[in-house]
């Protein structure tokens, strides 16, 4: 359905994904001819590669930390920029089982959606095993997407 969403506006599409590793394209990739709208992705699994490849700035990263709406914000507009496409998405969070704390728990993801539509971030805070957090944080991703393709 969005790939659906991406053709029908003729819009192009890049994920910059830490905790879900490459879910969200593996899905967006999974459909015949998501070559037409699938610009690329970055996996910016590493502070490194979140500034390296989508320019978040090591202030953001310093203040807010790797897993924040600032972070996500910047993941999604620095993939957009940097893999030419006209829709960005940011996956930052805590797949788990480790990792968490009181104040940034196991679960914590936020997903950001860039574009001319303007910039929007959830903060979401999913339960179950790594690969059920990693699952839910794409399944969210994509709703986001569809939405901002209304």
């Amino acid at each position: 359905m969005v790939g659906r969403g991406l053709m029908d506006a003729s819009l192009t599409i890049a994920c910059a994904e830490s905790c879900t590793g490459g879910l969200l394209t593996s899905r967006l990739t999974d459909v015949s001819g998501s070559s037409d709208y699938v610009v690329g992705s970055v996996i910016a699994y590493s502070n490194k590669v979140k500034k390296a490849q989508l320019g978040v700035q090591e202030a953001t990263l310093q203040r807010d930390g790797a897993v924040s709406s600032e972070t996500a914000l910047e993941m999604a507009g620095g993939v957009c920029t940097h893999l030419g496409a006209d829709i960005g998405v940011g996956i930052t969070g805590i797949a788990g089982p480790g990792g968490g704390s009181v104040e940034k728990p196991v679960g914590l993801v936020y997903i950001s959606v860039a574009g001319s539509k303007g910039n929007q971030v959830t903060k979401n805070v999913f339960s179950g095993s790594r690969q059920e957090i990693k699952k839910q944080a794409v399944d969210k991703a994509l709703t986001m997407l569809l939405d901002y393709l209304k």
